[in-house]
């Protein structure tokens, strides 16, 4: 292992942001990464987790205890069933894949950060989403201190959600393992729309999917969502807010706050979400609400590519980053009467 000391955590984040921790240690072993949590908890040390720092907020103070950076490796395929472990980076997992002529992941392309962190978030996008394809989660429990082995339905998957989520302070996500399809070098049926009218084909419709990756990395790129250093819409975590999801008495509210605002043709984005309840875009919601592409002043503004993605424009801060994001959750709750909440995980800070 290697500790550093007063150590800086901005450059390993996708926002560049956040001040320096007391100590800072990086794990290439799983052995390693349960030595340093359990030395954490004995000796009540407050610990940070760190994969690939694409879903991270990091306050301007930093972190007074022990970050830990996972940096684990292991690409173990087997026919179709995939093994990752934590520290692997997710993007280059999903291309091997794609190689390998396997389907299951291969729209989830381009996606920021460690192999460790997607079934906590229940990654997902274009259609995709990790829980569809992961069969079991190794994680050291904090609780019991023990490395345990849970199954797909153990981790209690929803939409950006998961048991690991659910419970921040207990797992530590080790190793992550798939169930990948082998369609004769063919995608999975394509679920997204954009997706499929990019590829000029219907949804449900397979197409290759090294062409499906392609095509959602183009896709990605298009809006700032794939790391590029000399791109500060890309200085970000990606999809800021999460897509609200309403009841029936809430979608009600939503709809007449719309019709008021912007007349009773509009009809806002809704798709079904399960349980009677209705997902709508939070993208739509802020732009609507009067933050576009673009949107801001100072060192931390809306992407000019997508407005979901709050960025850093090279010399923010993460106060400055919090101040935007708590004007657009005040201007969307203002408009259209729903509070937004924040994908990223915060340290030391909150909205």
């Amino acid at each position: 292992m290697q500790e550093l000391h007063d150590a800086p955590l901005a450059p390993l984040t996708t926002f560049r942001l956040g001040g320096p921790a007391t100590r800072l240690i990086t794990a290439t072993t799983d052995a390693e990464v349960v030595a340093a949590v359990r030395e954490a908890d004995d000796a009540g040390t407050p610990l940070l987790i760190i994969g690939g720092g694409s879903n991270l907020v990091i306050g301007d103070k930093g972190f007074e205890g022990t970050a830990l950076r996972i940096a684990t490796r292991g690409f173990d395929l087997s026919g179709t069933a995939l093994e990752l472990a934590a520290g692997e980076t997710w993007t280059d997992a999903v291309a091997r894949t794609v190689e390998a002529g396997l389907a299951g992941i291969e729209c989830l392309a381009g996606i920021p950060g460690s192999a460790g962190a997607t079934p906590i978030q229940n990654v997902g996008a274009y259609g995709q989403e990790v829980s569809s394809t992961i069969t079991e989660v190794v994680a050291y429990d904090r609780t019991t201190r023990e490395t345990l082995t849970l199954t797909n339905a153990e981790c209690a998957f929803s939409y950006r959600h998961s048991r690991f989520k659910e419970h921040p302070e207990r797992y530590v996500v080790l190793r992550v393992r798939f169930a990948l399809e082998d369609a004769d070098g063919l995608s999975a049926p394509l679920k997204y729309a954009e997706t499929a009218r990019a590829l000029g084909v219907e949804p449900g419709d397979r197409v290759p999917a090294a062409t499906a990756r392609r095509t959602v990395l183009e896709l990605r790129a298009g809006k700032g969502m794939v790391l590029d250093p000399a791109d500060h819409d890309t200085w970000s975590a990606g999809s800021f807010f999460t897509n609200p999801i309403l009841d029936d008495a809430q979608l009600a509210a939503f709809l007449a706050r719309v019709s008021e605002r912007l007349g009773p043709d509009v009809a806002p984005p809704a798709f079904p979400a399960g349980d009677g309840r209705t997902k709508t875009s939070a993208a739509w919601l802020i732009d609507r609400a009067g933050f576009t592409k673009g949107y801001g002043a100072g060192p931390a503004r809306i992407s000019t590519k997508h407005t979901l993605a709050l960025t850093n424009r090279g010399d923010a801060t993460t106060e400055d980053l919090l101040a935007l994001a708590r004007e657009v959750v005040a201007g969307v709750r203002e408009a259209f009467g729903i509070t937004l909440v924040n994908e990223p995980v915060t340290v030391g800070v909150s909205l």
